[in-house]
């Protein structure tokens, strides 16, 4: 059987300048954080809960996937502390919160606004606020507001909408920042 050579266009300075080209719009193009979440074996996240004071630190992805257990936990600290609901918290969540931490060059506590809010909590909190979204990401489990000890949370948010990688609401009266597992947009 013979084979058909393979041959390439000669490596000219306009084909050297446009493969370039296009290795850097990839490479722009790829979330400045996936570094971390590919390189990283393991992946730890501390918590304090602002409204139960409850504390949490665990390692929630090792030897290539997340630990079951520390989703439960997990689950359980971001529940509805205002009736005790709880529901699955997105991974990719915590991943976000990993990278941003990262990216932050902290190895600090993230300290917890808001998780999972069931849809009573969030038509009470809907009908006095108009900050609170009707359909809120919080009642399906994909979305956080939090601040990260020791670091501007408007940083938090400038560090966020560089990922590119869901909503990032940034509430500088209050001092938080909303990040969620939706489509990429900010407020």
């Amino acid at each position: 059987m013979s084979q058909t050579p393979i041959h390439s266009a000669p490596l000219t300075r306009r084909r050297f300048l446009t493969l370039s080209s296009a290795s850097v719009v990839a490479v722009a193009a790829t979330p400045a954080w996936s570094s971390a979440l590919l390189t990283s074996s393991e992946r730890k996240l501390s918590f304090v809960h602002t409204h139960t004071a409850e504390t949490l630190s665990l390692t929630y992805f090792k030897d290539g996937g997340y630990v079951n257990g520390a989703l439960t936990r997990l689950n359980h600290l971001l529940r509805d502390f205002r009736n005790e609901a709880s529901h699955p918290i997105d991974p990719a969540l915590f991943d976000i919160l990993y990278d941003l931490q990262v990216r932050a060059n902290r190895d600090a506590t993230y300290e917890i606004i808001s998780g999972y809010r069931s849809p009573a909590t969030n038509q009470m909190l809907h009908e006095r606020s108009s900050g609170v979204a009707t359909h809120s990401m919080h009642m399906e489990g994909r979305a956080i507001d939090v601040r990260l000890t020791g670091f501007s949370c408007k940083k938090l948010q400038e560090l966020a909408l560089s990922a590119q990688r869901g909503g990032v609401g940034y509430y500088g009266a209050s001092n938080f920042v909303h990040l969620d597992t939706g489509r990429v947009r900010r407020w």
